[in-house]
């Protein structure tokens, strides 16, 4: 597999054979490529040999990832006949459009409408408690510069709640992205913990203990946990409706 910059968009070239060993990686590789949020992730399928074409799915699932957040649009290139039939006749051109050339690919990307401006800032944080205090700093700040500063409260609440989540239940230190598009503002966390972050309820502890993620859930548009290659990035899309 290799990748190139081409314009705004990432190509994205994959070859060997695709099968239930080698599924999940090739699935985890274009999320962890479009979480980069080039214009577009084009991925380049005609060397890829699929042993089962049920296995096509696997762009489709991808795309259902990155669908919300960073909603970067995937496209197939495929340039044998024989393999964009095999990828029509599974259904995966209704989600991840297909095209013969890059050429053509990169052509459709660029004649599209034009989407509002991104703005992203992101830092490493350290494993330490202190890193809660910190990536509450620097949210505000870049919200701030960002003429959005009546998203800070509830930014610093989501803030909180990703990065605490890391310290308590990983080994990993935090990666803190800040993202804003439009009049919508991202706060994502990543690490390197495989295991993906669910709402848990524990009948023990009684109804007045309310989850992290589940006071996410309730403050944001929308919310939620995309795996990477090394490990997860948790994610929380809150808007001009969800200021405190």
């Amino acid at each position: 597999m290799s990748t190139r910059v081409w314009g705004n968009n990432q190509v994205l070239s994959v070859g060997g054979v695709l099968d239930r060993s080698t599924y999940r990686d090739l699935r985890d590789l274009v999320i962890k490529t479009a979480l980069d949020e080039p214009r577009a992730v084009i991925i380049d399928v005609t060397d890829l040999q699929v042993s089962a074409e049920s296995a096509w799915c696997v762009f489709t699932s991808a795309r259902w990832h990155v669908s919300v957040w960073p909603d970067v649009p995937l496209i197939l290139v495929c340039r044998h006949a024989g393999g964009r039939e095999a990828i029509r006749r599974n259904g995966i051109t209704r989600y991840v459009p297909l095209y013969a050339t890059i050429d053509s690919a990169h052509r459709a990307v660029r004649t599209e409408d034009l989407e509002p401006p991104r703005r992203r800032a992101r830092a490493q944080l350290p494993a330490v408690h202190s890193s809660l205090r910190r990536a509450r700093q620097l949210a505000a700040e870049w919200l701030t510069n960002w003429s959005q500063a009546e998203i800070v409260p509830v930014a610093a609440i989501v803030v909180d709640v990703l990065v605490e989540n890391v310290l308590e239940h990983t080994l990993s230190a935090p990666q803190l992205i800040v993202e804003s598009r439009g009049d919508a503002v991202t706060v994502a966390v990543s690490d390197d913990s495989r295991a993906p972050a669910v709402r848990h309820e524990d009948p023990h502890r009684g109804g007045d203990t309310v989850s992290g993620l589940a006071v996410v859930a309730a403050l944001a548009r929308a919310w939620g946990s995309t795996p990477t290659s090394t490990g997860k990035t948790v994610w929380a899309v809150i808007g001009p409706e969800n200021s405190l």
